[in-house]
């Protein structure tokens, strides 16, 4: 309950905030978290940080007796090998999971994915990597961490190629992190050839059309997105996007569709705010 009410709070924060920077930057998510400042160099295939760097960042501000026990959980790996270095490991990812810190967790499922190359460590290292740069704005770490989902997709890929969730994902982390989106594109276009009701390329597709501008595509995506899982932020989405091609009576629905399923007020008058001036 602790981390979906953390959640929950920092995405409808964000969703606030998102839409200044969505039309100006590259497509990002929705939260934001401590900035931090580049720790190696990247030249070289070097890694910028390492799991220690990013847990110890990590730690900052949680409570002390859940780092210490995160800690001494590390401790442990030391001289671990095989299963049993598997088990201390999960045991370390289910803690950051508990915590809603998805950049460690990245780094302990890629760890997981290297003493044992198995398709659902390399996916979930993906997946955690992608939620943890996605709530980050444009920081060298954020950067660091689309390229490692990235990577860690591709080697989801490898391992097999019919899983939609690793296409997916390597494509949504192509758009945001490669300076040739399109290819990123192509794939997530591939993903709803084959499941047209695909949440996550759905969803990914409809941000990168408001990013590129072109909202009448994105109004698509959005109904489809809102047909499959409505909630606050894919209806704002929807309502932004025909506020930009002047459908004001639907932007007026949709905004609040959005603030009745908003969870804090915060939101709620930030939306009654957007409808007061569609309605002058």
């Amino acid at each position: 309950m602790k981390k979906t009410k953390q959640i929950q709070i920092a995405v409808v924060l964000g969703v606030v905030l998102i839409m200044g920077l969505l039309l100006a930057q590259p497509i990002k998510g929705l939260v934001t978290e401590p900035q931090v400042e580049e720790t190696a160099s990247s030249g070289g295939g070097m890694r910028m940080f390492t799991m220690e760097d990013v847990s110890a960042m990590s730690k900052q501000g949680i409570n002390p007796t859940l780092a210490d026990e995160i800690s001494k959980l590390e401790g442990q790996l030391a001289g671990s090998e095989g299963e049993d270095r598997i088990a201390i490991l999960e045991q370390i990812a289910q803690k950051w999971d508990d915590l809603a810190k998805f950049a460690p967790q990245g780094f302990v499922y890629e760890e997981m994915a290297k003493t044992n190359p198995k398709f659902e460590y390399w996916l979930q290292a993906g997946d955690a990597y992608r939620k943890a740069y996605t709530n980050l704005q444009d920081t060298v770490l954020a950067r660091e961490l689309n390229r490692l989902a990235m990577d860690s997709y591709q080697q989801a890929v490898d391992l097999d190629g019919s899983s939609l969730a690793a296409k997916t994902g390597l494509g949504a982390t192509m758009v945001t992190g490669t300076n040739n989106p399109m290819a990123g594109i192509a794939i997530l276009r591939e993903v709803v050839a084959i499941d047209p009701k695909n949440l996550e390329a759905n969803k990914t597709l409809g941000l990168f059309s408001m990013q590129s501008r072109q909202f009448d595509r994105a109004v698509d995506r959005f109904l489809t997105v809102i047909e499959i899982k409505p909630d606050a932020e894919s209806y704002f989405y929807l309502a932004t996007s025909y506020e930009n091609i002047g459908l004001k009576n639907e932007a007026i629905a949709a905004f609040q569709k959005s603030k009745e399923m908003a969870a804090d007020p915060t939101l709620s008058q930030f939306i009654e705010r957007r409808i007061e001036e569609l309605s002058k």
